[in-house]
């Protein structure tokens, strides 16, 4: 009942002129109420049903039809095709791979643990190769964008889809660009695969396209891959299939020596936890009084975290409460744990650069004094990540109070600027392509929970305290350590509690309003390019919502 009345309500606001709703936005006791009212309904999240996806993408089908219609292939460069899967559906892809005028084709039984050897083949070295799962067939247009993308890549993949008896297509996968955490994790990119032939001379053999990409991925940090944001493959998706693909994942991972790595069955995916030095982290934790959140913060991570090679740097931003302070002044005396004085106005930015020139780690943890460990391990996930020499930052996934997700990458472009993918869906949910229960990159992570090198937080100067001094100083951070060559990580093992409304409240005060709009628009501007289209996202899906649902024209327009 309380879903339907609030279902109401929001339909009611949508009809509420923009003006008077920016005004009644200012009036703080209804804007609570307002957020209460929603967080009791449990009208936390709106992850499209299959009947919703369906409907959705039949009308980004009709809206870009002109991009996956027919193209005459006759007068394309020639290519060949390598069909990999069972013979039982290989008839049915080879007749269409040879319809779009495929000038080889070969086939590999996944099941032979002996694959496909290229050296012993006969492979025209000088011809792109198309790789598809058996059973899958191509777009009458698909080859022409494929050879057009392999003009300034190696390697293209693209979106796939499912097609239904009646004639119609279902059930999009609007892929992210290159992520290789999702490959290791999901193999989410295991058909649909176009690559310079000469990419096949680094491996001994091919049993599976994601082992493929996954090695390639182990093996070259900066891999020449390009990503088609169109549905060029109708797949035939197999869970069987998928599971045979995560087991050559993990043989390649293991292979590596740099990593071990587990199945987890439940959401079948693979964890990998990378090998670390052990180096010494600095956690830093701001606070102003909250000694009730900070003592829950602090001992959790010193009775649950199993990783031993840490300190807690505490700055106290002029906190005034006697049991604040004097429970600050005990932590002082604990052999791991040192507490700062910054006494000036807060500024999320300036407290944590002060905590880092203070940090004796050689990697750097910034912790929010509402946050509470879940996983023991979290922290040997985080380090083994962020000791590598392809990441930046590394976040992990957070959960309200009421376990509901709070954190789980950051997206840009959601809200014009950028917020939390999957928000508020349910802790056990996998999310769109796994994202949520699957390790994988994204463009930013939050700050509430982010670890970094000490030489990356020092190399872009650490956050901008100048411009933002609160909102979003966390994703400019990411993107500038991001262009330092290297990629951001959301850790889907290291799961900790962010009790965000206790320690932030609501933040809808006109002074308030208005310093995170200025922040806003400094974002907007600074990084105007990927909010436009968010690498790790696709441009395929909302900004309207965090639920990773097909975007339609309706709502741009």
């Amino acid at each position: 009942m309380k879903k339907t009345v609030m279902r109401a309500v929001r339909a009611a606001l949508q009809l509420v002129p923009k003006r008077l709703k920016n005004k009644l936005k200012q009036n703080e006791r209804l804007t609570g109420f307002y957020i209460k009212s929603v967080r009791k309904s449990g009208l936390f999240f709106d992850a499209p049903t299959p009947k919703q996806t369906h409907k959705l993408y039949q009308a980004w089908l009709h809206e870009h039809h002109s991009l996956l219609g027919e193209q005459n292939n006759e007068a394309l460069q020639s290519w060949q095709a390598i069909i990999v899967g069972s013979s039982e559906n290989f008839s049915k892809t080879e007749q269409n791979v040879l319809a779009l005028g495929a000038a080889n084709v070969f086939f590999i039984n996944d099941e032979d643990k002996g694959g496909f050897l290229p050296h012993k083949d006969n492979i025209d070295i000088n011809l792109p190769i198309l790789l598809l799962r058996s059973g899958d067939t191509m777009r009458a247009g698909a080859i022409a964008h494929f050879l057009d993308a392999l003009k300034s890549a190696g390697i293209v993949y693209s979106d796939t889809d499912e097609a239904l008896d009646n004639g119609e297509y279902t059930a999009p996968r609007f892929l992210p660009d290159w992520n290789p955490e999702l490959q290791l994790s999901t193999g989410y990119v295991r058909t649909g695969v176009m690559l310079k032939a000469d990419y096949l001379e680094r491996v001994d053999c091919l049993t599976s396209i994601a082992g493929l990409l996954s090695k390639l991925a182990l093996s070259v940090q900066h891999l020449n891959i390009k990503h088609i944001s169109l549905p060029l493959v109708h797949s035939c998706f197999d869970d069987n299939v998928t599971t045979r693909d995560l087991a050559v994942i993990r043989d390649e991972i293991e292979s590596s020596g740099d990593a071990t790595t587990t199945l987890s069955h439940d959401q079948n995916v693979n964890r990998v936890m990378w090998k670390n030095t052990s180096p010494l982290v600095s956690l830093i934790i701001p606070t102003k009084n909250g000694k009730q959140l900070v003592q829950d913060c602090v001992e959790s991570i010193l009775e649950k975290t199993t990783y031993s090679n840490y300190e807690i740097v505490l700055i106290d931003n002029g906190s005034d409460e006697k049991e604040s302070l004097d429970y600050f002044d005990y932590l002082n005396t604990l052999p791991k744990i040192r507490v700062l004085q910054y006494p000036g106005v807060f500024n999320y930015s300036a407290i944590n650069n002060f905590g880092v020139q203070h940090a004796m780690g050689s990697v750097v943890g910034l912790v929010n004094n509402d946050i509470e460990v879940i996983t023991p391990e979290w922290l040997t996930y985080l380090v083994g990540h962020v000791e590598r020499e392809s990441v930046g930052c590394v976040g992990a996934k957070l959960l309200y109070s009421d376990t509901r997700i709070q954190h789980a990458g950051v997206v840009l472009g959601y809200g014009g600027g950028a917020g939390h993918a999957h928000k508020n869906f349910p802790r056990a949910h996998s999310g769109y392509l796994k994202r949520i229960c699957a390790t994988n990159n994204f463009s930013a992570v939050t700050a509430a929970c982010l670890l970094v090198k000490k030489s990356h937080f020092d190399a872009v100067n650490g956050l901008n305290e100048n411009d933002l001094a609160v909102a979003f100083n966390d994703v400019d951070f990411c993107l500038r350590v991001e262009e330092l060559g290297v990629r951001n990580v959301y850790c889907a093992e290291a799961e900790l509690f962010h009790h965000e409304s206790v320690s932030r409240g609501l933040d809808i005060s006109q002074e308030k309003a208005a310093r995170f709009n200025k922040e806003l628009t400094y974002l907007k501007t600074k990084w105007s390019k990927t909010i436009e289209n968010d690498p790790a996202y696709s441009p395929n899906l909302t900004l309207k919502r965090e639920n990773f649902s097909v975007r339609i024209k309706e709502e741009t327009g």
